[in-house]
């Protein structure tokens, strides 16, 4: 698996979970990880500044670069995947865009994955059209700090009624939302699951595509752990000229520090 022409970063909601969240991210920097992403680090849209700036503060004293974080998601551990097509949770929406930006200017991250939701049946419709609409307030949004609206594909199946499930379902949202600052997310675990030919889309769609996120298929384990070719997903990537971070976001099979041997020390680390 060769990944060594690339940064990779940890991502700390999946990775390190032997210690508290917020002590992740020195877990990583001890790990030799220099860049870490984020899930939405809370569970309401807003928590305070206070507690917004606490993270920024420990990955300031990790000495780690904060390279990705998501937008609020609703309630992900209850099976929620956004609250972006939810009109009636446009609220939390804004709130947590608040809260997210506050976290950028403090840390200098500049990519921001935006999770479309789960739509009820019958109201698809009416709620792709909020969502479209939602999409483009984010990206203006972020606009000040340069910011990047990733936008991910899930598994079919284990995400509700989320309607994105593939790199083609990415492109018809980011074409209908219309705006430069919005990119393909590229998982390898969502699109194996999927069925999809994980390193023909990542040498396709390289060129659309705004960060890269590796686990396996199945399981959602370390690289190795699953099915997945690796080693020729990296060198489609390679092909396709991605030049951005790539990101391990994996469910580690047992201690996270005893599943890194997929990395060489080059990689980022």
């Amino acid at each position: 698996m060769q990944f060594n022409d690339y940064d990779v970063s940890a991502n700390v909601s999946l990775l390190f979970t032997e210690v508290h969240y917020l002590d992740r991210f020195q877990a990583a920097a001890d790990a030799g990880f220099r860049t870490v992403e984020s899930w939405w680090p809370f569970t309401e849209p807003h928590p305070g500044n206070d507690r917004v700036d606490e993270v920024a503060a420990r990955i300031a004293d990790a000495g780690v670069q904060l390279i990705g974080l998501n937008f609020y998601a609703g309630d992900m551990p209850g099976g929620e995947r956004g609250v972006t097509c939810r009109p009636e949770r446009a609220d939390e929406l804004d709130r947590s865009t608040e809260a997210l930006l506050r976290l950028a200017r403090a840390t200098g991250v500049q990519k921001f994955n935006l999770l479309y939701g789960q739509p009820d049946t019958g109201e698809e419709q009416a709620q792709r059209a909020h969502a479209v609409g939602a999409y483009r307030r984010a990206a203006e949004a972020v606009a000040e700090i340069d910011g990047t609206i990733l936008v991910e594909p899930l598994a079919r199946g284990l995400n509700g009624s989320y309607p994105l499930h593939d790199d083609h379902d990415v492109a018809a949202l980011i074409d209908e939302v219309g705006s430069p600052r919005l990119a393909q997310l590229f998982d390898s675990f969502h699109l194996g699951m999927n069925g999809v030919d994980v390193a023909e889309v990542a040498r396709q769609r390289a060129g659309a595509t705004g960060h890269v996120q590796l686990a396996d298929s199945p399981g959602r384990g370390e690289p190795g752990s699953g099915d997945l070719d690796f080693t020729a997903i990296a060198a489609a990537l390679r092909e396709g000229g991605y030049r951005g971070t790539v990101a391990a976001e994996y469910k580690p099979t047992r201690a996270t520090t005893d599943t890194l041997d997929w990395l060489t020390p080059s990689a980022g680390r």
